[in-house]
C-alpha cells in the first residue's frame, strides 16, 4: 500500500536504506546523497511490506504547471511487482489534484546501460513519451533522456 510521508526525518531513513541497496543505479556517492538530502523537502510516497519500506518516489516543481520524479527506488527483489506502478500513480493523482498539467522524469538515454533500458521501459509502461535527449547534461557516457507525461 503506497502511503504519503510527511515527516522529513522519516523521508530521510526510507530514501538512504533504499538508494544505499540500489548502488547500481546510484553508483555516485556525492549524487546519492544529494537524493537523500533533497528528498526530505519534497513530495515523498512509500510502500512498506512486511514491517519495512521497499520502494518511495519523490516529486518536485519544475515549473508552476510541470512536477518532475526527482527520484524514485524500489529495493531489486521487489522488482516487477507493480510496486514502482503503483507509486507512480499515487504520484500521478496527487500532481493532478494539486493542478499541474505534466510530469517528467530524467534518465539515461535507451540504448546506454542494460540496468537503464530496464528503467526506460519501466517509464514507458507507466505512460511517460520520449520527450527529448540531451547529450550532455550530465556527461557524455551518461546521455540524459527526459520523458513527460500529460496528467
Amino acid at each position: 500500500m503506497v502511503i504519503q510521508i510527511f515527516d522529513k526525518k522519516e523521508k530521510t531513513i526510507i530514501s538512504r536504506r533504499i538508494l544505499e541497496a540500489l548502488r547500481e543505479w546510484f553508483e555516485v556517492d556525492e549524487s546519492r546523497e544529494k537524493y537523500i538530502t533533497e528528498s526530505a523537502e519534497q513530495l515523498f510516497w512509500a510502500v512498506k511490506e512486511n514491517n519495512e519500506y521497499i520502494g518511495f518516489l519523490c516529486l518536485k516543481e519544475t515549473g508552476k504547471d510541470t512536477v518532475e520524479l526527482a527520484v524514485m527506488g524500489v529495493m531489486k527483489s521487489c522488482h516487477r511487482n507493480g510496486v514502482g506502478k503503483a507509486l507512480v500513480e499515487a504520484a500521478k493523482e496527487t500532481a493532478k489534484s494539486a493542478g499541474y498539467s505534466f510530469m517528467q522524469v530524467k534518465t539515461v538515454q535507451m540504448g546506454k546501460y542494460e540496468d537503464y533500458d530496464r528503467t526506460n521501459l519501466f517509464y514507458l509502461g507507466c505512460g511517460f513519451k520520449e520527450f527529448e535527449v540531451f547529450p550532455l547534461y550530465w556527461d557524455e557516457e551518461n546521455p540524459c533522456q527526459i520523458y513527460v507525461m500529460a496528467l
